[in-house]
């Protein structure tokens, strides 16, 4: 992530976390998994927002089940079996953000056709053939849920799986310390974990381009056409990170075209 984005994670649900009565009033019905998620999501976000410098409060839930940020705040959440994690940063430095998580494993046949495009199932097929230790069609579908989770506060608007064309870019084999756990904060920065089936030090990271087959604009009126993000993969553990902001007011990783 860029250096503007703050981050924090956990690999375990910490006991007594706090929660606000209206964070409390989302989850009074939820099962167990779904309340250890939504607690250590909270617990990591304020983690997060006072490395920001940002006093943290309660954070309900908004539109679309997205969290409601503390003004001039910027964020997403992530969370999947193991892992939880937030990323935030100042409005005045980064628009829009997205983060996934997802375990490294193939996507049930049934979900790949809804999730893609005909021209990237294609993409799909070759790199599966050139680097088969990597599930590709699982990395592609985190990538659309962070440029969902970066074009939703953007716009408010909804983007479909089919509203976006993710292409994969160059990718590389990166040295890492052994037994290194994945971190959502050096999401396209050299060096990752090692992978599932890849001696340790020997791992992957890369970059995505996704171009957005609907019009929209940001809210200061910029034509939205596509985002850039980066990936890593480590440990069963995918992660994608996309970056948006405002075109004229600097650039970012991942920021949009």
């Amino acid at each position: 992530m860029p250096p503007q984005v703050i981050s924090a994670e956990a690999y375990t649900d910490p006991p007594g976390v706090f929660l606000y009565p209206e964070e409390e009033a989302v989850i009074t019905r939820a099962v167990d998994k779904r309340r250890r998620e939504f607690t250590t999501g909270r617990y990591c976000a304020r983690q997060a927002l006072t490395a920001l410098g940002v006093t943290p409060g309660p954070l309900p839930r908004g539109e679309r089940g997205a969290p409601v940020w503390p003004a001039g705040v910027v964020g997403s959440l992530t969370h999947c079996d193991g892992y939880r994690a937030a990323a935030v940063a100042h409005r005045s430095e980064v628009t829009s953000l997205g983060v996934d998580a997802e375990p490294h494993a193939r996507l049930p046949d049934d979900v790949l056709g809804g999730v893609t495009l005909p021209a990237e199932r294609d993409a799909l097929a070759v790199l599966e053939r050139r680097h088969p230790r990597l599930h590709w069609d699982r990395l592609l579908f985190s990538a659309k849920e962070s440029v969902y989770k970066t074009w939703f506060p953007l716009t408010g608007a909804w983007l479909g799986f089919e509203e976006a064309e993710v292409e994969f870019l160059a990718h590389r084999a990166d040295p890492w310390p052994a037994g290194h756990g994945p971190s959502v904060a050096d999401v396209g920065v050299p060096g990752v974990p090692s992978v599932p089936g890849v001696p340790d030090g020997a791992a992957y990271s890369g970059e995505f381009r996704a171009r957005l087959l609907r019009s929209g604009q940001d809210p200061d009126g910029h034509p939205l056409r596509g985002f850039e993000g980066r990936w890593r993969v480590a440990r069963g553990l995918l992660l994608t990170a996309v970056t948006y902001r405002t075109p004229g007011a600097g650039s970012t990783s991942g920021s949009g075209v």
